[in-house]
């Protein structure tokens, strides 16, 4: 329910009467339809398909189940009442979960993880899973795991075939070589843009680049995961769990180590961006929890989707609710966005004549509302790249680089007692112990506030990008030139 597992009793009646099979207790289509996966598979690995009026019961009876992770539990309840295999503590205790295939081989399932952290977290176990998903489970240290290839091996007279049937997670397997993110040093020219990206990752603020077709706006979004801190331990599987249960887990994959990076098109609809479905299931921004949601072409995605990012923006979370309650989803994430200034996309280019009129730009930037701009924290234009940059020997500043400051800016976040070091959550009342105003700062801010409009909630994210160039800087006061810099991120020329 949500990346929350929850416990289903499955419970079988073998009565008299004429051969039905009937199960219980909300299933939906899939479930409904595991009766006939469960008779072949039984029938196929030798076992006899009771020939009595079953009934099967799935409780609490009030909650929907969904999907075919109950095929290995109905089996199993089955073969228990009809006594066919031996009752035994791992058996009659165990937590099950898998799709079976016609011939009873189990094919892995999606929200693995959430089960077996649920399953440690009260005690319950061993939890049976198919052998597929072994190396994901494997992730919840501590936790009792025994992994099936086949309802053949319930029998005991058959070998398990591949890795060891049984494992008692005590700890967690290296993780193998994997393919680091694009490297900042490809991108030349551009020193504005490529110090606000740091100063977006130190902070986890949202960003928005503004700037003309070709000029490295999404090369320069596509390298921010590279210089974000690697995920900790509790990080990974709660960003692992996510993907495990919306089924983007790598088969026979293990923990997600880095930050994520998501870029869905700008057709998605609400509910594949922000979360929903029957289930419902975790959404694009849940998808970028601990990582990035990058948003090309921002103001051609929907303005109803655009607008759903309002909550996850300022909480944190996204709440679907649906008939049968309320499902929250994790969905703490850093926005970037990039958008030409205009429709034909050189307004402000020096070199390419805009054809656009002013009130078709300004029709243009209303397509993204002023509540979803004022929730951004640093808005930048980002101008074309000059061919004497362009065309610069050598490599500029390496991802590797620029993460050893931003690591040390976290750090010193951390150490005023803020979760994972990230600036952009500080709350207002927070903002006055740990980034306390002088005189000249203040004046500077309310200057800037009156001659831009900006508004009480732009002040604020000012603050906290004013706060993360002091931490990048390893000041312990925020002075007026920290506050200088965070103001040219918020006041870009080309906005109508």
């Amino acid at each position: 329910m949500g990346v929350q597992g929850l416990f289903v009793d499955v419970e079988a009646d073998l009565g008299a009467g004429l051969p039905t099979f009937s199960i219980v207790g909300l299933p939906d289509a899939a479930v409904r339809e595991s009766r006939e996966r469960v008779l072949a598979a039984l029938r196929n690995c030798g076992f006899e398909f009771p020939a009595r009026k079953i009934t099967v019961n799935l409780a609490p009876a009030h909650v929907r189940k969904e999907g075919a992770r109950f095929d290995l539990p109905i089996a199993v309840a089955l073969l228990l009442a009809s006594g066919q295999i031996p009752r035994g503590r791992a058996l009659e205790e165990g937590v099950f979960v898998g799709e079976l295939a016609l011939d009873g081989t189990l094919r892995a399932v999606r929200g693995v993880l959430a089960i077996v952290a649920a399953a440690k977290r009260e005690g319950r176990g061993p939890v049976w899973i198919p052998r597929e998903n072994l190396r994901e489970a494997r992730s919840i240290e501590g936790a009792s795991i025994l992994t099936l290839g086949s309802l053949r091996e319930l029998r005991g007279d058959e070998p398990p075939e591949g890795p060891a049937a049984t494992a008692a997670t005590t700890g967690h397997e290296p993780e193998p070589p994997r393919a680091g993110p694009p490297d900042l040093s490809d991108v030349h020219g551009q020193a504005v843009a490529k110090r606000a990206l740091e100063v977006a990752a130190a902070g986890s603020h949202n960003l928005l680049f503004v700037g003309p077709p070709g000029s490295g706006k999404t090369m320069l979004a596509r390298r921010l995961p590279g210089i974000l801190p690697p995920l900790g331990r509790e990080e990974a599987v709660e960003v692992s769990t996510i993907h495990s249960v919306a089924g983007r887990l790598l088969s026979g994959g293990g923990l997600i180590l880095d930050p994520p990076f998501r870029a869905p098109h700008h057709t998605i609809s609400d509910a594949g961006l922000v979360g929903g479905g029957a289930g419902p299931l975790p959404g694009e921004v849940s998808l970028a929890h601990r990582g990035v949601l990058f948003l090309d072409e921002l103001p051609e995605f929907r303005r109803s989707a655009l607008e759903a990012l309002r909550q996850p923006l300022e909480e944190g979370t996204v709440s679907i609710v649906r008939v049968g309650g309320a499902t929250v989803f994790p969905a703490s994430f850093s926005l970037v966005g990039a958008m030409n200034p205009c429709p034909c996309g050189f307004r402000g280019d020096a070199r390419r004549v805009c054809r656009c009129s002013p009130e078709v730009a300004g029709r243009y930037w209303s397509k993204v509302s002023g509540p979803i701009l004022d929730r951004i924290d640093m808005i930048l234009e980002v101008p074309a790249v000059p061919m004497d940059d362009l065309f610069a020997s050598g490599p500029g500043e390496s991802s590797a680089r620029v993460r050893e400051r931003v690591v040390g800016a976290r750090a010193i976040g951390s150490e005023r007692g803020q979760a994972g070091g990230r600036n952009a959550a500080l709350s207002a009342k927070e903002l006055e112990r740990v980034a306390p105003l002088d005189p000249d700062s203040r004046a500077l801010i309310r200057r800037a506030a009156d001659a831009f409009r900006i508004t009480a909630r732009g002040v604020v994210r000012i603050r906290r990008v004013a706060r993360t160039i002091a931490d990048l800087e390893g000041s312990a006061s925020m002075r007026r030139e920290h506050v200088a810099e965070a103001l040219q991120y918020r006041m870009p020329a080309l906005t109508p």
